[in-house]
């Protein structure tokens, strides 16, 4: 029989496939329940228990009975919880805690007796995931992936959507304690680099950061920095923050980080060290500064399943796209919307367009809110969701169009003012309301749009209708035309 037999469906199964990927790392045991597309799923369960398996692994050789303890009833609910939700593939992996601990085989046993697999990665597979799971989620990137874990440090080199050289280092943020006081933890870092040949490589290039205690660090820093964008994915630090965070973290009092928000209280006590770390690998790479990623091994093992068609998609439309067809009133109008409107932007480069059509696919996200919050709603599944592949200025950019879509009005937020320049909130604020004018000329549908189109030259924007269509220019459709040509300061002209 199977190890994953108990953990199968049982009656009617969902109608999405689902994928449970539990993780026993050096620091937490994870599960996360992946449901839709297979490009980028979304996250339908997310929890994560601290078990410390790795603490004390440098002196002890071994897994510690406390951490045994939990790390066996965490299996035994994660178990269950992945039969209870119909996962239709339940994967578990182990990294550096378990491959390395005297013990790690007595962990495999309770995990085999819950009724799971367990594949135990080794460095190089490690370091694998991690890289795809920052080319999943930044598909351009060009640096090095750092991934501390609790018992590893894995560096990977990414550059045009492959994975290049990789490495792994016994340096995991729960062994640097022993490498405390008298510079020993800088000599072992730079040992360590140098001796793998890596020092100086990533000179000019980012560092994308992977692992929960590089997160933690960020947190830390938006909310000294009072970052308007509460959205670790993307975050950028340079090393003199990096700088300010230590000194922060030497001076602060444990109450203090705790009270960060969204920064788990068991991530406090390795603050210091991950800041530590982190600092010497910048000096010794030689890297330009810092990028987190949200997306690491787990992503990456399901990007690594993908074909090569499904991986090159785009990520922000495959989500957004996904999004409009679960909570639109007019599933898969999104990308009809952007072909209309796409005439009267044609100036826009390749990177505004995705923006725009993101703006498209999302446009109809606020319809079951009260009509005095559709564009409050809208920001916020713009500005907050789930999304990669977009930067802080591209969420900006999108929900400054969905707030002008929805009835915001033609002046940009304010609040978006940090991170976006007025040119791009501007833009954005054209696209939404051409949105506008489309939502109600359509009434949503396909046919009106399918029979109609935009144009525009220096002083016109025109609506171009046929005759049998023309009863559906009302007094509401000519004030939405008319409020979109005057912000480009042009005249609404309607023709045939």
């Amino acid at each position: 029989m199977s190890l994953l037999s108990p953990l199968r469906p049982l009656g009617k199964t969902t109608s999405e496939p689902r994928t449970a990927i539990i993780d026993i790392g050096s620091n937490s045991i994870r599960l996360v329940v992946y449901q839709g597309p297979a490009r980028l799923p979304a996250i339908l369960f997310n929890e994560k228990v601290l078990a410390g398996l790795g603490r004390g692994l440098a002196a002890s050789g071994a897994i510690s009975a406390d951490a045994m303890a939990l790390a066996q009833t965490t299996l035994a609910r994660f178990a269950r919880l992945a039969r209870e939700m119909e996962a239709t593939r339940v994967r578990t992996v182990a990294t550096a805690a378990v491959r390395d601990a005297a013990n790690g085989a007595e962990l495999i046993a309770h995990a085999k007796a819950a009724g799971l697999a367990v594949e135990l990665l080794s460095g190089e597979q490690e370091a694998l995931a991690a890289g795809y799971g920052v080319l999943s989620a930044f598909p351009d990137a060009d640096g090095i992936v750092g991934d501390l874990g609790g018992g590893s440090l894995e560096l990977v080199r990414v550059r045009g959507g492959e994975l290049a050289e990789r490495v792994s280092f016994p340096l995991g943020v729960l062994r640097l304690p022993a490498f405390r006081g008298g510079g020993e933890l800088e000599k072992q870092v730079v040992r360590a680099i140098d001796k793998a040949g890596w020092k100086g490589r990533g000179r000019g290039l980012p560092l994308y950061l992977v692992g929960g205690s590089w997160r933690a660090l960020a947190r830390l820093d938006m909310d000294l920095s009072a970052y308007p964008l509460p959205i670790v994915h993307g975050y950028a630090m340079d090393a003199d923050a990096i700088a300010r965070l230590s000194r922060t973290i030497e001076q602060a009092s444990r109450n203090r980080l705790r009270a960060t928000p969204g920064l788990s209280a068991g991530r406090v006590p390795t603050l210091g060290d991950a800041a530590a770390i982190l600092s010497l690998l910048l000096r010794t790479l030689g890297s330009a500064g810092t990028v987190v990623s949200a997306y690491g091994l787990r992503e990456g093992l399901l990007f690594q399943d993908l074909d090569p068609t499904t991986r090159a998609q785009d990520p922000l439309t495959v989500a957004t796209r996904d999004e409009g067809r679960r909570v639109a009133r007019f599933p898969e109008h999104g990308d009809l919307l952007d072909r209309w409107l796409a005439p009267l932007f044609d100036r826009d480069d390749v990177p505004a367009a995705r923006l725009r059509n993101a703006a498209c696919q999302l446009a109809d996200v606020g319809w079951r809110a009260n009509p005095d919050f559709r564009a409050e709603l809208g920001v916020e599944v713009a500005l907050h969701g789930n999304w990669v592949g977009v930067d802080a200025a591209g969420r900006a950019q999108i929900a400054q169009a969905i707030h002008a879509s929805l009835g915001g009005g033609p002046i940009p937020l304010t609040s978006l003012a940090r991170l976006a320049s007025p040119e791009k909130l501007d833009r954005a604020t054209a696209w939404g309301l051409a949105i506008r004018v489309a939502q109600r000329l359509s009434g949503g549908l396909a046919g009106p749009l399918q029979r109609s189109r935009l144009s525009a030259d220096e002083g016109t924007v025109t609506l171009h209708l046929p005759p049998e269509d023309r009863a559906l220019y009302g007094e509401t459709v000519e004030r939405r035309h008319a409020a979109l040509a005057t912000f480009l300061d042009r005249l609404p002209i309607l023709s045939a």
